[in-house]
């Protein structure tokens, strides 16, 4: 019985490649490709795959908030992120974010098969040259109140520079509504100033700005 796999990257040369590294295996089965985030959705409903191999740069969401809405949908799904970072920010964020493994791109010909059995199992996997410098990190965004996907939305909103009004607009919601989303998100996270929370956006990976 094979394993149904669904490719999320924005290039499509990279899809192809993923696609002819998977062809050569019979124990697994590319059953649909998205190229953004809210394509990606869309595929777990109409493939319902076992896997998803995710980006970690999409074009309309990031991969960290990517993967929090694929797990959402379907939170038996394995998550195995694919990236051509190595920085720490990024590792824990998918980590944090639900992801069951991370392999670099340009390890993903040795690495990527390896890292879906092993979350397949059970298992966190990455890539070898990442697992020592990450801990440190996820140790360090533990005792961070967690925010709701509401909230995390606005946080997104404002660090892109949108106003109170836009964001109110965008999520048809009353801007008194978003001032107290605000206010309540500043509290949780102890940021105060417009600039932290984008510092905190990029960090945690919900923009990639």
């Amino acid at each position: 019985m094979t394993t149904r796999v669904a490719l999320v990257d924005d290039h499509e040369l990279v899809r192809d490649g993923l696609r002819a590294l998977f062809a050569k295996d019979s124990e697994f089965e590319v059953v649909g490709e998205a190229a953004t985030a809210r394509q990606a959705i869309e595929v777990m409903a109409a493939c319902q795959p076992e896997v998803v191999v995710m980006d970690v740069a999409l074009p309309d969401l990031s991969g960290v908030e990517a993967t929090r809405q694929v797990l959402a949908h379907a939170p038996e799904v394995k998550v195995v992120a694919l990236s051509v970072h190595a920085d720490q920010q990024y590792v824990a964020g998918m980590l944090q974010a639900g992801a069951s493994a991370y392999v670099l791109k340009e390890e993903a010909a040795v690495e990527l098969l390896k890292a879906i059995r092993a979350a397949l199992a059970g298992r966190t996997y990455l890539s070898p040259e990442l697992a020592g410098a990450v801990y440190d990190h996820v140790q360090s965004l533990a005792g961070e109140a967690e925010l709701t996907e509401r909230e995390r939305e606005v946080v997104r909103l404002i660090s892109e520079g949108r106003t109170t009004r836009e964001i109110a607009e965008a999520l048809n919601v009353s801007e008194n509504t978003i001032h107290t989303h605000r206010q309540r998100i500043m509290q949780k996270l102890d940021r105060h100033s417009i600039a932290e929370l984008t510092k905190y956006a990029i960090r945690t990976g919900l923009t990639s700005l």
